[in-house]
């Protein structure tokens, strides 16, 4: 069954305000393949606006669970490309080195001439360095699907940062700005973009420096209230929380004094930690929005109502979609995130310290510091797998590299490759 969105404008969006319409396809995920998108469903919205948190439906209205949701949360599906673009317009994505190994797995994508492009790339080949010519492949490979991407839908496109630059500030600040150059080029204004940076301390500051300079960021790998609130002081965005993951962790692990206080009230420690997190941020003003990622079931949808964006699997959102719901009564569709949860949640004189290297390293348990680590080392070998790709197919077929033409019948689709995975590759 096909379902259309018109977005209304809102500020917490991931569109720009003058490009906030979008649709989503339930029957194109079908033919889904690697990247991702933003949807949000209006059909309540209004009626929600206009008075009461649960509203109601009138006699022939059919409405399902997903309308119902989607009229408190930006809902982000994960990741998902479809084959026709002219049939369905994604709203918004997002360019990974994990979306790069997908695209070269597929020879009838859309996208791979960005990819053979890069690969010819002057600059990029007068590099002695191998490492150094792969990793320009790389940054090159992913300004030109971005760019591609950003011609293609009307909301934001939100970059990869190398994951082996995570402990280094400048060289986070200078890839951004190698970006921006590259997306400036192909004429993608930077009011368009995101950059999603891993959430260390120096990512932070990095975030810090980047948005000071209008620059717009998105910080990943978060595990812990400290690295969410540092990341909310600094500027950041958007944070993104992974709720699955830290309660994933909380099942099988024991020791870490945050996780240890939620499952002492009775709390799940993953929603525990991204409603402390929405509290934190409306207490205090800041700007940032709140994602939630690594969503598990329907049951925590319903649980994050209200928060800024949730990434939710397909399987999840066509569940929803079928489901139809009497708005009414079913499951009590009200927001369990609100400004107002600022206003009465209690913090400690530790959590509303002006956060630094120290004090973070300090209060970040042991769920966050192998949470991390674990997410780094992934994001690193897509990068190095993606890299090792471009090595062999290297020259691209029909490459005009310098004075000297190369044909090749092997071709960027025939290479191999992997499709991305699930639970952290959205967005913005």
């Amino acid at each position: 069954m096909a379902l259309s969105i018109s977005t209304p404008p809102t500020s917490s969006s991931l569109l720009p305000a003058s490009l906030q319409v979008g649709r989503w396809s339930s029957s194109a995920a079908m033919s889904a393949r690697p990247v991702a998108f933003s949807l949000r469903r209006p059909v309540l919205a209004a009626r929600v606006a206009a008075g009461g948190n649960a509203p109601s439906s009138s006699v022939d209205e059919v409405v399902t669970e997903l309308d119902a949701v989607a009229s408190f949360s930006e809902i982000v599906p994960d990741t998902v490309v479809f084959d026709d673009f002219e049939k369905f317009a994604p709203t918004a994505a997002t360019v990974s080195s994990s979306l790069l190994l997908g695209i070269a797995g597929l020879p009838d994508t859309k996208f791979k001439s960005a990819i053979d492009t890069a690969l010819a790339d002057g600059e990029c080949n007068t590099m002695e360095k191998p490492e150094d010519r792969m990793s320009c492949f790389l940054t090159k490979a992913l300004a030109n699907v971005g760019a591609e991407m950003a011609h293609l839908v009307p909301g934001r496109v939100s970059t990869e940062i190398d994951a082996r630059l995570a402990y280094d500030t400048q060289g986070i600040i200078q890839r951004v700005h190698e970006l921006l150059k590259l997306y400036s080029d192909h004429d993608v204004l930077s009011e368009r973009l995101l950059f999603k940076i891993p959430a260390t301390w120096q990512g932070i500051e990095a975030s810090r420096l980047l948005e000071s300079e209008g620059i717009q960021t998105h910080l990943t790998f978060v595990y812990s209230f400290a690295q969410a609130a540092a990341a909310a002081q600094a500027g950041a965005s958007v944070v993104q929380i992974f709720v699955g993951r830290v309660r994933d962790w909380a099942r099988t692990h024991s020791g870490d004094p945050e996780i240890d206080e939620a499952l002492k009230k009775g709390e799940d420690a993953g929603l525990a930690l991204a409603k402390k997190v929405y509290a934190y941020i409306h207490k205090n003003g800041y700007k940032t929005k709140l994602m939630a990622a690594a969503i598990r079931n329907k049951q925590d949808v319903f649980s994050l109502l209200g928060i800024d964006y949730i990434i939710a699997p397909l399987k999840i959102l066509q569940s929803l979609e079928e489901s139809v719901t009497d708005t009414d009564v079913k499951y009590g569709y009200v927001p369990r995130l609100t400004p107002a949860l600022g206003k009465t949640y209690n913090f400690t004189e530790e959590e509303l310290v002006k956060w630094d290297q120290l004090s973070l390293a300090a209060a970040m348990g042991p769920a966050a510091e192998e949470l991390l680590a674990s997410g780094l080392e992934g994001y690193v070998n897509q990068a190095r797998r993606v890299e090792e790709l471009f090595g062999k197919i290297w020259p691209p077929p029909n490459a005009d590299i310098g004075n000297v033409s190369v044909v090749r019948a092997r071709s960027v689709g025939q290479a191999g490759g992997s499709r991305p995975s699930s639970d952290d590759e959205v967005i913005i």
